[in-house]
């Protein structure tokens, strides 16, 4: 039994490390899982491209969520491979994870006995399950599934608001990793009244300015640098810190962001175009 099945990254509208509430959109940036399941095999085991040592405990547990409920007990082995950067704030745990689900289901000629938002809280319990998340990041997985923008009650796993962005999109990914479990929820939290502010302008779809809002403050709490963010608003139709960061993410079209490329391209990292995706993860 084999399958196959993309899922791409996405950026940040609104963290939902302080109110629950969070908001993503999808980026042209795909992660692949392979699936192979057999009945006699004892166990499922993990394989991350290029990193060897990277821990494989999400798309193991992917797999064995959707085998427990579509499947008979099928061992076998799943391999992610990766245009997302690893603890960039890219989302690369939700696609991986999005990716997996959709290839489990796949290998097990299950697909057409579940929607896309049901696999994607397959996805979702999983990362909590084995601990890479602190919310359950049903909003990055969400707008990594569906394509476009999502706005998500990620206490409730439940999708808001879900709509076609059209951007080109400017990411900057200094050369540190920041991984979304380690992050300080409780002062997080401080900036909730910043947060309530960012969902309100994203659910009337103002998407840009709650983006813009959102890198501002939680940059500052999570104490990353402003100054990429300032650099880009007189040019982007917004920036934010994506996730817990580190990568800073602007949007707007592409001859206004060269400008703000050149001054990102100063700094220590890598600096990079993409665009927004309207489809989202798919079983190839």
């Amino acid at each position: 039994m084999h399958g196959r099945a993309t899922a791409p990254g996405a950026g940040t509208v609104l963290n939902a490390l302080a109110t629950g509430f969070g908001s993503a959109f999808a980026i042209d940036a795909e992660t692949t899982a392979t699936v192979d399941l057999a009945a006699d095999a004892a166990t499922i085991a993990g394989d991350i491209a290029g990193a060897p040592e990277a821990d494989t405990r999400l798309i193991e547990r992917c797999v064995e969520l959707v085998v427990e409920r579509f499947g008979d007990d099928e061992g076998g082995t799943v391999r992610t491979d990766s245009e997302v950067p690893m603890a960039a704030g890219l989302k690369s745990s939700s696609a991986a994870a999005n990716a997996t689900v959709l290839a489990t289901l796949d290998a097990l000629d299950a697909a057409e006995e579940i929607d896309r938002v049901a696999a994607t809280r397959l996805g979702v319990q999983a990362a909590r399950d084995v601990g890479v998340t602190v919310t359950g990041a049903f909003d990055d997985a969400s707008a990594s599934m569906l394509g476009g923008v999502t706005v998500t009650d990620n206490a409730e796993d439940e999708l808001l608001a879900h709509e076609s962005v059209d951007w080109d999109v400017l990411v900057w990914t200094p050369p540190e990793q920041a991984f979304s479990a380690d992050a300080d929820v409780e002062a997080c939290q401080s900036v909730a009244p910043m947060a309530e502010l960012v969902a309100e302008l994203a659910l009337d779809g103002r998407y840009g300015e709650a983006m813009t809002v959102n890198g501002l403050a939680f940059s500052a709490v999570l104490d990353f640098p402003t100054d990429p963010a300032v650099e880009a608003m007189p040019d982007a139709a917004g920036v934010s810190l994506s996730g817990t960061g580190p990568s800073v993410v602007a949007v707007g079209e592409r001859a206004e962001l060269e400008a703000v490329a050149e001054r990102w391209r100063t700094r220590e990292g890598t600096t990079w175009f993409t665009t927004t995706r309207q489809t989202g993860a798919e079983i190839r």
